[in-house]
């Protein structure tokens, strides 16, 4: 087809021309509906199927530390580069569920029934899609906390307290367990966010959970087709997952970057959460480049949904190119 501009301004100017057409038959029959439907992705690694369960999205007022070794205009310029308004910051949150074929395994549990409520239902959502994916939290066998930040954590109770995976056996990485159940490391918190969070932290896994905790090791298969992955910086005993069967594999990476647009493209910079930022950046940039290496896909807790796809090597950092969603597993 020859479409010049000919072509182009004259098929223009004949709309222009054209009788308005009568859109009275066209209104709507119902309101709009207002909401998105449920959010959950599936795919296959091998004989292992994993689905993405989607707990929401915060999206709030950049702060001017949010990365605490670039300016605010820096983070905006990564922001504007990637098509993301200035100003704002928009983290997604994306546990997993895998299913084994004997397991039924989750990977961290969103930020909570009660987050739901206080955020007005703009951030956990876990068990409303968990539900929609036709997954019964009473069904799973084993939850793997990759760290104790409370997106993660606060899902395992609800509103109440009580268990949300009355059946499942959870586990931690040794080196964040005895972190923050220690009273010293607790004693020396400095106030405010690193003080909440131990206290939050012992209301889940001393009053909810009792300490029925297992401690993992990195570098051990510690559920069918997981193997713990040391992923440290973020937090003392941060974890990350590689999902195989077969010849195929996922990494799944939990907070090793934060969102892909400013993290992945920047490892060096260093998030405001990452306590110790300096092993964080050396994670990071270690991880991705055996990813590039290995051409092995990953799978982002904070990467806009559904949250996976490969990483190539883009001058100091890296490039981020999102799977292509499949409605066939």
């Amino acid at each position: 087809m020859d479409l010049s501009r000919r072509h182009v301004l004259g098929g223009a100017a004949a709309l222009a021309t054209a009788p308005m057409i009568s859109t009275t038959a066209a209104e709507a029959a119902a309101p709009p509906a207002g909401k998105q439907v449920a959010s959950f992705y599936r795919y296959k690694i091998g004989d292992i199927e994993v689905t993405a369960i989607a707990d929401g999205t915060n999206t709030f007022n950049l702060p001017d530390t949010f990365v605490a070794n670039k300016t605010k205009a820096e983070v905006n310029a990564a922001l504007e580069k990637a098509f993301l308004p200035a100003d704002k910051f928009s983290v997604p949150f994306a546990p997993v569920v895998i299913n084994s074929g004997g397991k039924l395994i989750a990977i961290d549990t969103g930020n909570g029934p009660a987050a739901f409520a206080s955020s007005k239902g703009n951030v956990g959502q876990y068990q409303t899609n968990l539900a929609a994916a036709g997954i019964d939290p009473k069904n799973i066998d084993i939850v793997l906390i990759s760290h104790f930040h409370g997106d993660h954590v606060n899902g395992l109770l609800d509103a109440e307290g009580k268990q949300l995976f009355p059946n499942a056996q959870v586990m931690a990485s040794s080196t964040e367990w005895k972190y923050w159940m220690d009273d010293g490391e607790m004693s020396r918190a400095p106030a405010g966010r690193m003080a909440d969070l131990f206290k939050n932290n012992r209301r889940i896994f001393e009053t909810g959970l009792q300490k029925k905790v297992t401690p993992f090791e990195w570098g051990k298969e510690v559920a069918p087709g997981v193997t713990a992955i040391a992923a440290p910086g973020h937090t003392p005993g941060h974890s990350a997952f590689v999902i195989a069967s077969g010849s195929d594999k996922i990494f799944v990476q939990s907070d090793t970057t934060n969102h892909p647009a400013v993290f992945v493209a920047n490892p060096g910079f260093h998030l405001m959460f990452d306590q110790d930022a300096k092993m964080a950046e050396e994670t990071r940039r270690k991880i991705y480049d055996m990813l590039v290496a290995e051409k092995m896909r990953v799978q982002g807790y904070h990467f806009p949904f559904p949250a996976q796809g490969n990483v190539t090597k883009d001058g100091d950092g890296y490039r981020y190119f999102p799977v292509q969603w499949s409605t066939a597993l």
